[in-house]
C-alpha cells in the first residue's frame, strides 16, 4: 500500500471547475504526487495555501479578488519558500518575468502536455525553475529589451481605453509634453510604429491585459 505522507501535496487554484477537474484527474494519475485542495480566486489561494502548506501550488494568473499574480506575492511574503507553477494562457514575456521576479519556480501555459505539467511541479518540488519551450524562446527573444516603467505603463493603460493626450495628462496631473515623451520612449522600447501599434504590442507581451 503506497504512503501517502511520501507524495508530493499540491493545491490548485483556478477560477474553472472543468480546469481544475482536469488538474486533479492529471496530477492524482501519478504515482508521486496528490492533490490535497483547490482554490477558486486568488483570495482563496492564499489562504489555502496558509491553511495546507502545501509542497507545491499551481496557480491561474486571470483569477477574480486577487490575481495569480498578487497570489504570489502575498504567499511568497508569508512563506518565502513557497513552490508556486503558473499555469497559464497568456504567453508574453513582461508577465513570465513579472511572476518569476515575484516568485514563481515555473511558468507554463494551459496548453502544455500532461507530461510536462508533472515533471515542472516535480522540479518546482525542489526548486528548480521551468519556463517550457515557446514561452523560454519569447523571454529570450526579448531579453536585452527595456521593461516599461510604472509611469509608462500608467499611461500607456489610458491609451488603450481610448484616450487622447490632453485626457491622460488631465488624469494623470502631468503636462501633455510630458506625455508625448512617456509615449515616445514606449514606442522606441516596443519598436512600435504608432500608438495603437503599442498597445497591441503591450497586450501581445504581457504588459496589458487584452
Amino acid at each position: 500500500m503506497e504512503n501517502q505522507n511520501d507524495k508530493l501535496r499540491i493545491l490548485i487554484a483556478d477560477d474553472h471547475p472543468v480546469m481544475r477537474d482536469g488538474l486533479r484527474a492529471a496530477i492524482d494519475s501519478a504515482v508521486d504526487m496528490i492533490v490535497v485542495g483547490e482554490a477558486a480566486d486568488g483570495e482563496q489561494s492564499v489562504a489555502r495555501f496558509r491553511e495546507l502548506q502545501p509542497d507545491v501550488a499551481l496557480l491561474d494568473v486571470q483569477m477574480p479578488r486577487m490575481d495569480g499574480l498578487q497570489a504570489i506575492a502575498a504567499i511568497r511574503a508569508e512563506c518565502p519558500g513557497a513552490r508556486l507553477v503558473i499555469l497559464t494562457t497568456y504567453p508574453g514575456d513582461a508577465r513570465v518575468k513579472q511572476a518569476l521576479a515575484l516568485g514563481a519556480t515555473a511558468y507554463l501555459l494551459k496548453t502544455s502536455t500532461r507530461d510536462d505539467i508533472l515533471q515542472a511541479i516535480r522540479s518546482a518540488a525542489i526548486g528548480r525553475r521551468t519556463i517550457i519551450g515557446e514561452l523560454a524562446s519569447e523571454v529570450a527573444s526579448h531579453a536585452m529589451a527595456d521593461m516599461l516603467t510604472a509611469k509608462e505603463l500608467s499611461a500607456l493603460r489610458l491609451v488603450a481605453t481610448g484616450h487622447g493626450n490632453k485626457r491622460i495628462a488631465e488624469m494623470l496631473c502631468i503636462s501633455e509634453d510630458t506625455v508625448k515623451a512617456r509615449l515616445k520612449s514606449i514606442m522606441a522600447k516596443l519598436g512600435a510604429s504608432d500608438r495603437t501599434h503599442a498597445v497591441t504590442i503591450a497586450i501581445r507581451r504581457g504588459f496589458l491585459d487584452s
